[in-house]
């Protein structure tokens, strides 16, 4: 199984410039236009990997729990996990193991199978390892245009991220992760009652006060939208207690 070093073929070492090299050379021999229509998968996984260790912090991060959890185990820890088929303890630690090694589509399919969003997965590991799956396992549900779901495994981060700081360093790009699927994906994938839930999660969240005047405009409009005029107007209301005048400043 591929890690993100192995399948770039690079050291644990290497540099940006090497890393940058290592996916130009591969995503060449992966364009369709050479590979087919069939290389399509393992481009995504390029481009996972790729994505990850360019980034200084994604990076941090990611050797951080891939040593964490996969490094220190002497047998065949995957087969392991699978065969304990009826143990949901077990099927969390899988998705993790197979997110950690780019099956993605087998972490995707085994999540679905336990409950999807339902699935508890921070009842079966300690909490580490369960914050790491729930933004990997975000990551590729927005990938594949799931957005719905990445939110909601974002929103459960970010709220225990609040309560006993973990990412740390990190907590900027998934703060910035979860605004650019409000702003750019989530609305046309929810109806207006789970898109009102989701500006009602955000609020909670403990951004700043121009992320929550931007999503307090966007209840209010919601809540006027479906005839709840009332409600609309307390939302209003707390805007202005909160210095953001109306929706147009």
């Amino acid at each position: 199984m591929h890690n993100h070093y192995s399948l770039l073929g690079v050291g644990r070492n290497a540099t940006a410039a090497e890393i940058k090299k290592a996916f130009r050379e591969k995503a060449k021999r992966l364009h369709p236009d050479i590979a087919g229509n069939s290389a399509e998968g393992e481009m995504r996984k390029l481009l996972t990997a790729y994505e990850t260790l360019s980034s200084t912090e994604r990076r941090s991060e990611y050797d951080r729990v891939y040593s964490r959890f996969t490094e220190s185990i002497g047998f065949d820890y995957r087969a392991w996990l699978r065969e304990q088929a009826d143990d949901p303890a077990s099927q969390a630690k899988l998705i993790l193991y197979e997110l950690l090694h780019l099956e993605n589509d087998e972490a995707i399919a085994l999540w679905r199978k336990n409950g999807g969003i339902n699935f508890p997965i921070d009842r079966y590991m300690i909490r580490d390892d369960w914050m790491d799956c729930y933004f990997i396992l975000a990551e590729e549900l927005d990938r594949r245009q799931h957005c719905f779901e990445a939110f909601r495994l974002l929103a459960l981060v970010i709220r225990e991220e609040r309560r006993l700081p973990y990412f740390r360093r990190f907590t900027p790009e998934i703060e910035k992760f979860i605004r650019e699927i409000v702003r750019r994906r989530l609305r046309p994938q929810v109806d207006d009652e789970t898109w009102i839930e989701c500006m009602e999660i955000l609020l909670g969240l403990g951004f700043p006060e121009r992320d929550n005047a931007v999503w307090l405009c966007a209840l209010a409009k919601q809540l006027h939208a479906l005839g709840d005029h009332t409600g609309a107007q307390q939302v209003v209301r707390k805007m202005k207690k909160r210095g953001a005048v109306s929706c147009n400043d």
